[in-house]
C-alpha cells in the first residue's frame, strides 16, 4: 500500500499541508498522539502513554510484552501499512519506511523569520516567546529521530521532496507532492515507461579510442580488474558554483585504488591532462592518479600484475 510520510519544521504549514492531503486522498492521518493512542491504548499504563508523548528515550524502554516500545511502534505501523494507504506525519516515519518501495518521503520547511511570525500569530506570543518555542520545537524534532534511529530529520537524502513553504502556499504544496505521487504511481503500474540506461551492443563498453580498448584488452590478459570512466572529479567552478572544468580519468584499477589517465604524445593534451591532475591532487587529498603514456601500456600493467600477485601471496 502506498505510504506518504511527512517530516516538518514547526511554523513551516505542515501539519496543515498533511491535513490537506488527507482529505485530497482519502487517506489516514496519523501523527505522534494518535500513533501512540492506536499502539499503547492496551496493555500500557497511563503513566507509560505519558512518557511516551513526551519523551523519545522512553521508547528505548521494554514495554510489558518483552520488546522495547519503538519496536511495538514499528511492527504495528508496518502491519497497519500492508492494510491501508497512510499519510505519517512526525515521529520518523521517514526512517521507519526508508527501505519501502511504495513510499514517499517529503520534507516542510520554512525560513526562520517566516516561521517565527506564524509561531507569533498562532500562539500570540512576543519575539522572545515565539523564538524560544521554536527553538526547543526544532531541538525536539531533531532529537526524537537522533535517539530513536541515529538519524538527523533535516538530512536532505531521507526525503523524495522538500518543499518550502515561505514561497509555496498549503495548496501549492499539496499539489507538487500529489504530483509526485501520481508520477510515482504510472510508474509503479508501466514500468515500461521507466528510462533505464541504453546498454552497449554485446553488452559491451564504448570506448572513446583503439588505445582505451587496446588497455583493456591487457589489463584482461594480466587479469587486473578495471572500471571504466567509474568517476568524475570537478576541479573548477564559476562564480555561482557551477562546475566549469572536471577531469574522469579513464581507468580505475580497483585492487589498487589507483585511477589512469591514457594520453598521447601530443604536447597540448599532456599539458593540459597535467593541469587537471595536480588540482585534482590538490582538491581531493589521498587519490591515487596517473596519466599513462601509449607506449608505456605494457610496462605499466606488467608492473601492476606484479604487485598484485607479490600481495596475493
Amino acid at each position: 500500500m502506498p505510504i506518504l510520510t511527512i517530516s516538518r519544521q514547526m511554523g513551516s504549514l505542515g501539519d496543515e499541508i498533511a491535513q490537506e492531503m488527507a482529505h485530497r486522498l482519502g487517506w489516514d492521518l496519523l501523527d505522534h498522539s494518535q500513533l501512540i493512542n492506536r499502539f499503547f491504548s492496551e496493555g500500557v499504563t497511563d503513566r507509560e502513554r505519558k512518557s511516551l508523548s513526551e519523551s523519545a528515550r522512553f521508547f528505548l524502554n521494554i514495554a510489558p510484552d518483552g520488546q522495547t516500545y519503538i519496536d511495538r511502534l514499528e511492527r504495528g505501523l508496518n502491519l497497519l501499512a500492508e492494510e491501508k494507504p497512510l499519510i505519517l506525519l512526525g515521529f520518523g516515519s521517514q526512517v521507519i519506511f526508508a527501505e519501502n518501495d511504495d513510499a514517499v518521503h517529503v520534507r516542510i520547511t520554512a525560513p526562520t523569520d517566516i516561521r517565527l511570525e506564524r509561531v507569533k500569530t498562532q500562539f500570540n506570543a512576543t519575539d522572545e516567546n515565539a523564538s524560544q518555542i521554536l527553538d526547543q520545537a526544532d531541538r525536539r524534532h531533531r532529537r526524537f529521530v537522533s535517539t530513536l534511529f541515529g538519524m538527523d530529520c533535516a538530512d536532505e537524502s531521507l526525503y523524495h521532496l522538500i518543499l518550502n513553504t515561505g514561497f509555496l502556499s498549503v495548496a501549492e504544496a499539496a499539489e507538487s507532492i500529489t504530483a509526485l505521487l501520481n508520477i510515482r504511481k504510472i510508474m509503479q503500474e508501466h514500468p515500461e515507461t521507466v528510462e533505464k540506461p541504453v546498454p552497449s551492443p554485446n553488452g559491451k563498453i564504448h570506448f572513446k579510442n583503439k588505445s582505451e580498448a587496446e588497455f583493456a584488452r591487457i589489463l584482461d590478459m594480466h587479469q587486473i580488474e578495471w572500471k571504466y570512466e567509474p568517476r568524475t572529479f570537478p576541479v573548477e567552478w564559476d562564480a555561482e558554483g557551477n562546475v566549469i572544468l572536471a577531469f574522469s580519468p579513464d581507468f580505475y584499477l580497483v585492487q589498487f585504488d589507483t585511477y589512469l589517465e591514457l594520453t598521447t604524445m601530443n604536447q597540448r593534451y599532456v599539458t593540459e591532462k597535467n593541469k587537471k591532475l595536480r588540482r585534482v591532487r590538490e582538491l581531493y587529498p589521498g587519490t591515487h592518479i596517473k596519466i599513462v603514456y601509449k607506449k608505456d601500456f605494457q610496462t605499466l600493467v606488467e608492473r601492476f600484475s606484479h604487485l598484485g600477485s607479490t600481495s596475493q601471496s
